[in-house]
């Protein structure tokens, strides 16, 4: 499964779809008229574009859409979920994951989405400590070679 999250994650969505629904998103901006339904479309595509600062803007327009728009919950927060996947944000990611399970507890994508953040989690945890690690003998080292160059 983590093989297929990692697929689902990485796929991007195609700059031609990324470009017709930011002009239909910001034609309906002009107009003071944005519907749910098109802001909805333009962070669905946001969220998985290639760029981060893309991805972070779909954020904020889903997160918006939750608390202006209860009928969409559902998919704003799995959305959020993946979007903050995809930039690595784990900590808002598996929030959305959970509050997304309370609303759908056997939904296998989002489990798998949880089980693939808390293996990144742990990968991200085993990296720092494998820093901090290298870290100490480096200082180690140059403490033991000053205390021996001192002595001489």
């Amino acid at each position: 499964m983590s093989a297929e999250m990692e697929d689902f994650l990485k796929d991007t969505v195609n700059p031609k779809d990324l470009e017709k629904f930011e002009k239909n998103y910001r034609r309906e901006l002009e107009a003071n008229n944005v519907s749910h339904s098109t802001q909805f479309e333009y962070a669905f595509c946001l969220v998985r574009s290639q760029y981060a600062r893309d991805i972070q803007a779909g954020i904020l327009l889903l997160e918006d859409l939750m608390t202006r728009h209860a009928d969409g919950k559902r998919d704003y927060i799995y959305y959020l979920a993946i979007g903050n996947t995809r930039i690595k944000n784990y900590t808002d990611a598996a929030k959305y994951c959970k509050a997304f399970l309370q609303i759908e507890p056997n939904n296998t994508q989002v489990l798998g989405l949880e089980t693939y953040i808390k293996k990144k989690v742990d990968q991200e945890s085993m990296k720092g400590m494998a820093v901090a690690g290298g870290a100490a003998l480096v200082i180690g080292g140059i403490v033991g070679l000053g205390i021996a160059l001192a002595k001489k």
